[in-house]
């Protein structure tokens, strides 16, 4: 038994998964240096300019491809407001069912005859809707990203630690080091990537297993911060100090150096790396 392909239905399906493929990608802020907020917005701009094109085509099997290229496109967004807006239950259920309303009734006006408006009146409605794009991804350009400052104290005191805290004679002691500034200036939601920022001890100390842990303190779920705000987040430090140490030590403070650099009081090396802040 032989199949019967047809080879233009084919190649169009591939394209419909070629660009579902192109807009997860899109999505993914590994790409065009958009906010969140203006990629949902060329998303829902995508699904009209695809059920317009739709619409409008005469053309057999063309209308489908248009079709299927918007409900990819709608579905891509709708996953995209609900993963980077992360709304409440009730908003992703009120989402969900607007977007099931929506398609019904479309479907429904397309069975009923929705009227077909002229190459002109589609091309007109096309050219508004590219004009609104590009007004979208001007002002997100303009508007500026999300800028990271980095400040670290001077130094640091570290007491020594009460005795049976931890174990094997190192306990650790929580410090703070400074803080990371994350400012988003524009309106629009943007992706929060704070830069990492890492530490060592150098220079003379006591027991070689003297250490420090750097990190930057937030949720682990926080991954985006909203237009015109600005957020601080506390760079805290864990040191394994000597349990045998009688007195506080002090820290100088640098940042830049490695840890291999040399210094004649104890000091802690902090790099900074990523968004903004490599040093």
């Amino acid at each position: 038994m032989r199949l019967a392909i047809d080879s233009g239905k084919l190649l169009y399906a591939l394209g419909i998964l070629f660009a579902a493929a192109a807009l997860l990608y899109f999505v993914r802020d590994v790409v065009f240096s958009l906010s969140i907020t203006v990629k949902a917005a060329l998303l829902l701009l995508g699904f009209v300019v695809f059920f317009v094109a739709g619409v409008s085509t005469e053309r057999d099997v063309l209308d489908i491809v248009a079709f299927a290229l918007s409900g990819v496109t709608y579905v891509v967004f709708a996953g995209y407001v609900v993963v980077r807006y992360s709304p409440s239950e009730t908003g992703t259920f009120l989402l969900l069912a607007a977007s099931a309303g929506l398609f019904v009734g479309l479907g429904y006006a397309l069975r009923e005859g929705l009227p077909t408006p002229s190459r002109r009146t589609a091309g007109y409605a096309l050219g508004g809707l590219l004009v609104v794009s590009v007004v979208l991804v001007g002002a997100d350009a303009l508007s500026g990203g999300v800028a990271y400052d980095v400040q670290t104290n001077e130094s640091v005191t570290v007491s020594v630690p009460a005795p049976g805290q931890g174990s094997g004679g190192f306990p650790p002691v929580d410090r703070r080091l400074g803080t990371v500034t994350a400012s988003n200036p524009s309106p629009f939601l943007r992706a929060l990537e704070l830069p990492s920022v890492s530490g060592c001890l150098v220079g003379p100390t006591n027991d070689p297993l003297e250490d420090v842990w750097v990190t930057v303190e937030r949720d682990w779920d926080e991954d985006t911060i909203p237009g015109s705000t600005t957020r601080s987040y506390a760079v805290t430090g864990e040191f394994r100090i000597d349990a045998n140490r009688t007195e506080a030590v002090t820290f100088a403070m640098e940042r830049g150096i490695d840890c291999d650099a040399d210094r004649s009081e104890p000091t802690i090396a902090i790099q900074v790396s990523g968004r903004d802040g490599a040093d």
